[in-house]
């Protein structure tokens, strides 16, 4: 009783990075009385016992999701919230922010390389956050444990975020940036032939909607890894029923994303310039796809990775059955998180060699 009550007090005295931390310590016992102490209401066996108590801890406090109709609001609240659980950051022998000069508009991007005086394989990255919150600090170290485990370039794309943005623009940006690597690979010291997309959530959701953008151009990649990807705004799985609620990602962020990507652009549900699902996916490149099994998202996920496999596409998915939305994100507090990061990121390589 005595630890659990110092662990209350964690939480509420340290910063929110620290205090995580130090519960990821604990044992999973520890961490699921710690839960119901917090009177977290939903139950979720199978539910990694830390994200249950930051969960719990953020309903206490009277929070819930993370994207509302003020997002210029919730963009400051996320990057807060991502600079409140830093730690030291992955070692990249190469870091540098650079400005790329697109057809479509000028936008930023950040290039991690492992082994500078190598050739490698690029990673054309697109971050997460319902196009609307995130950025290249955001998903900062996401990008490092890729790089250095996936043995690959990261290059990672600022991309201009809606409702500032319409879907054509925004995926337009994000076209251009991965055939401005391919004009690029000499001076990147790419190797031929060697360039794929990557993202999670509405980044995995971009990467796939260009992949089919490109097919049959010169740019296209040669391989996918979709992280929990967004791929349907037109229809309500089972997952989306048992998930709603309790979690990172809830019904209101969907709804909320839906308005200001969907609706005020007058896009259709099943364009697939939103919802890849239903878009022409015959000779797109091999996707490696991987959902979070405690997410709103999850069945839309598993059924894409169904539907490339009908198509003839070579497909590997990956269920992370203990996880919830965004957990690439935790990496810096969570132990679990992270190793499946770096676990996805050797296996995705390793996928993408035998498709080379």
């Amino acid at each position: 009783m005595f630890a659990l009550n110092e662990s209350l007090k964690n939480l509420k005295d340290k910063g929110q990075g620290t205090a995580a931390r130090l519960l990821d310590r604990l044992p999973n016992f520890a961490k699921e009385s710690l839960a119901k102490k917090l009177d977290y209401p939903y139950i979720f066996p199978q539910l990694d016992p830390l994200v249950k108590c930051m969960m719990a801890a953020q309903l206490k406090q009277g929070k819930s999701g993370f994207i509302t109709m003020d997002y210029e609001k919730s963009r400051k609240q996320f990057e807060l919230q991502m600079e409140s659980i830093k730690t030291k950051p992955t070692a990249v022998k190469l870091v540098q922010d650079l400005r790329l000069p697109l057809q479509s508009g000028t936008v930023f991007a950040r290039h991690y390389h492992p082994a500078p005086n190598k050739k490698l394989p690029m990673i054309v990255f697109y971050h997460g956050g319902g196009f609307v919150v995130g950025s290249l600090d955001t998903h900062d170290e996401v990008c490092r444990l890729l790089a250095v485990h996936a043995k690959a370039q990261v290059l990672s794309i600022d991309y201009p975020l809606t409702p500032e943005a319409s879907p054509a623009h925004l995926i337009q940006i994000c076209e251009d940036a991965l055939a401005w690597a391919y004009q690029n690979r000499t001076q990147f010291k790419i190797l031929k032939n060697r360039i794929a997309v990557a993202g999670d959530s509405a980044g995995g959701n971009i990467a796939t909607v260009v992949a089919q953008r490109s097919v049959k151009k010169a740019f296209a990649p040669q391989a996918q890894l979709l992280i929990y990807p967004v791929v349907d705004f037109k229809s309500r799985h089972p997952s989306f029923f048992a998930y709603k609620d309790g979690l990172v990602l809830t019904e209101q962020d969907i709804d909320t994303v839906t308005a200001l990507y969907q609706q005020q652009q007058d896009v259709a549900l099943d364009d697939p310039l939103i919802s890849p699902t239903y878009g022409k996916v015959a000779g797109i490149a091999p996707a490696y796809i991987l959902t979070a099994g405690h997410d709103v998202l999850h069945d839309e996920g598993e059924i894409y990775s169904h539907k490339l496999r009908q198509q003839g596409i070579k497909v590997f998915y990956e269920e992370y059955t203990d996880q919830t939305h965004g957990f690439v994100n935790l990496t810096p507090v969570s132990h679990r998180a992270k190793k499946y990061v770096i676990e996805f990121s050797s296996k995705f390589r390793k996928f993408w060699d035998k498709r080379s």
